[in-house]
């Protein structure tokens, strides 16, 4: 076991919905869509038109800078519609699946016996390579670009987060295939963080040709930024690369199959859920394939990925690409009278103690959307914000700077290590309610634009 890094800030929010580990069933998606929101930095062209048919691995979107980055179906069947918005932007490509799933055929390779090129050419023809997630900034991985290291998080710490473990019991094989893989992309090898508490029980502890680290501490422990930050920080002109566990085993299954296999367990969680529990789908399955877990769609929010630092899509919409957790919550649109003079809510969580539901600490909160207050000035001291985020940065001086488009303060105060996720509970324990995680979202977009 390697050196644990303990880290001693962060917060666990105590809300209702875990899903239970086990496998409610298993979902054929009558319609897959591929969002191109879903890809920072793809400026995407579209490569089918409706009515054509596509394969599973089949390309469907390019991207207009690097046309051999490429976006490929999930599955099999008929592009239905191409959903535009205003001045015809793109959002989505619908396709309808088809009865029988057809795979394109991609040859099974050992993955320790192929150059770097060959495994480059592989993921960029599969569309793997939109897996690889380029840092600073969150953008799609630059083909041309060698990387410091590639980072991998193997546990997940966010609020009723799926459980990795659980997620990849049975993966094990292609998960070690996908680090043998991307090893082949750097010099600074591969990084797995493991949860100390469950290294020995992890199949991942026993994978070979990577550098195994162990993280204890409250969320955002399992953040990969906050991971990275430990281990081997960013600084002006480095670049690393991140992918996610499940995706990592997306890229193994590519060489041990031969095809786009991209079918994950998903967990559908969240207080206002019927019956928490997971399924078996793909990225881009309609929410309403878990409609026998969520329940009831009326007079809540339907949320792809966690509550912090997911996307609300609806009962209408798709599961995002790089998730694998359905989150749903009431909308708290009820108003309290003076609620802050009322210390005695034992079903209120206080991340101050100011309601002495601190004297229950295992309980478990039925926790809606009401934010409990609007906008206003930042008035907190810099360290109240620190306190929840382990890493050497500054946020609270971060986000003015992203405010005011401050180029230099930004990357004075952290901005080259940091994306959004890592500064949601910030965001959360914020009393001034600002919306940090999309000011810095903005000051990321400035520093694409003028660093470009």
């Amino acid at each position: 076991m390697s050196n644990n890094i303990d880290l001693k800030k962060g917060l666990n929010i105590p809300v209702k919905g875990c899903a239970e580990l086990t496998v409610s069933k298993a979902v054929v998606p009558g319609i897959a869509a591929i969002c191109p929101s879903d890809f920072k930095g793809l400026s995407a062209r579209l490569l089918v038109r409706e009515g054509d048919q596509v394969l599973a691995g089949s390309p469907v979107l390019a991207d207009k800078k690097n046309p051999e980055i490429l976006v490929t179906s999930p599955v099999s069947g008929t592009v239905k519609e191409i959903v535009r918005g205003d001045k015809r932007k793109l959002l989505a490509v619908l396709i309808e699946a088809g009865s029988e799933q057809e795979y394109v055929d991609f040859g099974i390779k050992r993955a320790e016996d192929l150059k770097a090129d060959e495994v480059r050419s592989a993921l960029l023809q599969s569309g793997l390579w939109m897996a690889l997630v380029q840092r600073p900034y969150g953008i799609v991985a630059d083909p041309a670009v060698k990387p410091k290291a590639i980072f991998v998080s193997a546990f997940n710490t966010a609020p009723l987060a799926a459980d990795v473990d659980f997620v990849l019991a049975d993966q094990f094989a292609a998960v070690q295939a996908g680090v043998n893989a991307l090893a082949k992309l750097t010099d600074g090898g591969v990084h797995v963080s493991l949860e100390s508490s469950k290294y020995s029980s992890s199949p991942l502890h026993k994978l070979e040709n990577a550098v195994l680290h162990t993280f204890s501490g409250k969320h955002p422990a399992g953040n990969v930024g906050v991971q990275i930050s430990h281990i081997s920080p960013i600084r002006k002109e480095e670049t690393v690369w991140t992918i996610s566990p499940v995706l990592l085993a997306a890229v193994g299954k590519l060489f041990t199959k031969g095809r786009l296999d991209l079918t994950r367990k998903v967990a559908v969680t969240g207080p206002a859920a019927a019956s928490p529990a997971y399924i078996e789908t793909i990225p881009g399955a309609p929410v309403k394939a878990a409609e026998a877990l969520i329940g009831s769609t009326e007079g809540v929010r339907i949320v792809s990925g966690d509550i912090l630092s997911g996307k609300c899509v609806g009962a209408e919409g798709y599961l995002g690409f790089f998730d694998n957790q359905i989150t749903v919550l009431r909308e708290g649109t009820e108003k309290e009278l003076l609620g802050w003079a009322r210390p005695f809510r034992f079903n209120q969580f206080s991340s101050t103690m100011s309601y002495f539901s601190w004297l229950l600490p295992k309980k478990q909160y039925d926790m809606d959307t009401n934010l409990h207050g609007g906008p206003r000035a930042f008035i907190m001291p810099e360290d109240y914000y620190q306190k929840v985020l382990p890493m050497d940065i500054y946020p609270l001086y971060l986000t003015k700077a992203c405010l005011a488009g401050d180029i230099d303060k930004m990357e004075k105060f952290g901005i080259y290590e940091v994306l959004p996720e890592d500064l949601a509970l910030c965001e959360y324990i914020d009393p001034s309610k600002n919306n940090i995680q999309d000011i810095v979202a903005n000051g990321i977009d400035l520093m694409l634009k003028e660093m470009a």
